[in-house]
């Protein structure tokens, strides 16, 4: 058996990792029950060594820290270890639908790693069909909560535990299913895993594991971080509301940069939220918040070809550290504070690393998405049991220096929005529409990607449910782009115009036969939108996907004509540009929109001692 470790073997093993992640993945979908993890795949897989280090950077989901935390080496053959705990899962497991299940890896009696599969799973209890209560004030109305627990120990079911967490979900059935498939799904990883060792040893296999690790921080180190002048940056984002108050809630970052690290302070942020808007990320030294942040620094790779293949696995951890403040902020939360809606901040930490990055690297970064927002609709069958029609649903992708932005982009990995034939098979709803949003997107050189427009009508009285940001504050645009449009809902009854919705509500009265409309955020646009090309302004304009009015207004393009026979005036186009040139104010790096705007001429924001406007950065134009 080999003992030493050459490139084609180190290829196989990350390769066959890799493999093993997706047939993980695999077998997950096929026997989950919960149209949230089973049909819109939101979930996430994982392999991790004896050390509890991720393999891949394929996705992250929870941690393995807190098997050791609690348990300590009371690790054995047969255990499944599972929690939900916001705080008590080491900083991953960031509310309480998401229950996380870990099975130990053994080859023979020696332990080779885990293999974990972290999924939200569509209810376990609380004062909110779903479990994502927006009016809530601590964790315990949000649902049942399970500190690190043994279902499994040494291969005897804890049958009382597993009642007692299948007895406080109102979908019961879906959740017992869901937990089965995932302990089956981690179990098939094993295997892969066992395999491997069997064919290259133990030895061999662990030293693949450390040059799997250590090549990520070589490579980003090597070709990612001399793009990033070192220096002193500090940008800040915003959630707009925390389901009790309307304001602007900041999440705030310092990045220090040298040669060979970055590091992230949070210090500033604002204090906690009274209600679920609060992330509790600083436990286990930002483990899991580094992880989750690692892989925006590929943006930064010479093509996106090789950004793909830039694996931000765990060896991010030794070029990205963190720092958080003391005890009582939106980062830092006390025990017990809601976390339920806690995805805003955790889209908002991706954006304020974005801004950062953008300040140091001359604007050489994507614009800003809200890519996740959750929506549905919950009523009672006639045999009393719940329904739940929900959907978690993407948003434009940022404008990009290389590339628009995509369209309806899902932030979880492969994720997507329920088919209209599942859902009016199973639902009482009638999908009548579902296309882009147009002139949602924020434009740029390089444009936004479309959010989604779609309209169901309800064929029952039911309650709407609505969990999202961004439905006043827009995603930004960078080096000179402009913000994407923000989130909406209504509901139009007959008779009656369109009723607008707050982004964050429970439990809205919604009668049979009225029509719900959601739109989500359109991406930001990046560069000058008077440098875009004609005939792209044209090629939106002809998809329905741009207006007229909007190419005039936003592009400076004059398109004439009607149906299929619009067309571009070229000499009116070159002469509008040339005027609005002369005409406008230097651009600057950032473009928040319009009720950003509003809410600073009106003196509504207020920096904390040594922070001042953080967008008096001027865009880089050429």
């Amino acid at each position: 058996m080999k003992t030493t470790l050459g490139p084609i073997e180190l290829e196989v093993i990350t390769g066959t990792i890799r493999s093993a992640e997706v047939e993980i993945e695999a077998a997950v979908e096929r026997a989950a029950r919960s149209p949230m993890i089973r049909d819109q795949h939101d979930y996430r897989v994982g392999l991790y060594d004896a050390k509890g280090r991720k393999l891949t950077g394929r996705s992250y989901g929870s941690l393995v820290e807190p098997v050791f935390e609690f348990f300590g080496d009371d690790i054995n053959p047969g255990d499944v270890f599972f929690w939900n705990d916001p705080y008590n899962s080491s900083g991953s497991c960031g509310h309480v639908p998401d229950l996380c299940t870990t099975v130990p890896i053994f080859h023979e009696d020696r332990l080779l790693g885990f293999a974990q599969v972290f999924g939200h799973h569509d209810d376990v209890g609380g004062c909110v069909p779903g479990s994502l209560p927006v009016q809530v004030r601590d964790q315990w109305g949000e649902g049942l909560v399970v500190p690190p627990a043994k279902l499994y120990d040494r291969g005897v079911l804890n049958e009382t535990a597993f009642r007692i967490i299948e007895r406080n979900s109102r979908l019961p059935e879906h959740l017992r299913g869901d937990i089965d498939s995932e302990i089956g799904a981690c179990q098939l990883g094993s295997r892969r895993l066992i395999e491997l060792a069997e064919r290259y040893g133990v030895e061999t296999l662990e030293s693949a594991f450390d040059s799997i690790i250590d090549n990520c921080a070589e490579t980003i180190r090597r070709e990612l971080l001399p793009k990033i002048a070192d220096g002193v940056y500090t940008f800040e984002d915003y959630i707009e509301s925390d389901g009790f108050t309307r304001k602007l809630f900041a999440m705030r970052i310092t990045m220090t940069k040298t040669a060979e690290k970055i590091t992230l302070d949070f210090t500033g942020t604002d204090p906690e939220a009274e209600g679920p808007i609060n992330w509790a990320i600083d436990y286990c030294e930002g483990r899991f918040v580094r992880k989750w942040l690692g892989p925006v620094l590929r943006c930064l790779a010479d093509s996106p070809e090789r950004a793909a293949e830039i694996d931000i696995n765990e060896g991010i951890l030794d070029v990205l550290d963190v720092r958080f403040p003391e005890k009582g902020t939106l980062v830092t939360p006390h025990f017990g504070r809601p976390t339920g809606l806690r995805f805003f901040i955790l889209i908002r930490s991706l954006g304020i690393f974005a801004g950062v990055l953008a300040k140091a690297t001359g604007g050489k970064m994507p614009a800003d998405h809200e890519t996740i927002r959750i929506w549905g609709m919950h009523s009672r069958e006639s045999d009393g049991k719940l329904s739940l029609f929900r959907e978690v649903l993407g948003g434009g992708g940022p404008g990009r220096p290389w590339a628009d932005g995509s369209d309806v982009v899902h932030i979880v990995p492969n994720s997507r929005n329920l088919p209209a034939e599942f859902s009016e098979q199973r639902y009482p709803v009638l999908v009548e529409s579902l296309a882009l949003q147009t002139d949602s997107a924020g434009a740029g050189k390089r444009r936004g990607g479309f959010g989604y427009d779609k309209r169901v009508r309800a064929l029952r009285d039911c309650f709407l449910l609505s969990n999202a940001d961004r439905s006043e504050l827009a995603p930004y645009g960078v080096n000179g782009g402009v913000a994407g449009q923000p989130y909406g809902v209504s509901i139009e009854s007959d008779g009656g115009g369109p009723r607008s919705l707050p982004g964050m509500v429970d439990d809205v009265p919604v009668r049979a036969g009225d029509l719900v409309r959601l739109w989500t955020t359109g991406g930001g646009g990046w560069g000058d939108p008077l440098d875009r090309e004609t005939e792209l302004v044209h090629y939106d304009v002809l998809c329905g996907l741009v207006t007229p009015e909007a190419a005039e207004s936003e592009y400076g393009v004059v398109v004439t004509g009607t149906g299929n026979d619009l067309v571009v005036d070229a000499d009116a186009t070159e002469r509008l540009r040339d005027e609005r040139r002369r005409g406008r104010d230097t651009l600057g790096m950032f473009d928040r929109g319009e009720h950003f705007r509003k809410v600073q001429s009106a003196g509504g924001l207020v920096w904390p001692e040594g922070w001042s406007d953080p967008d008096d950065w001027p865009a880089v134009t050429g």
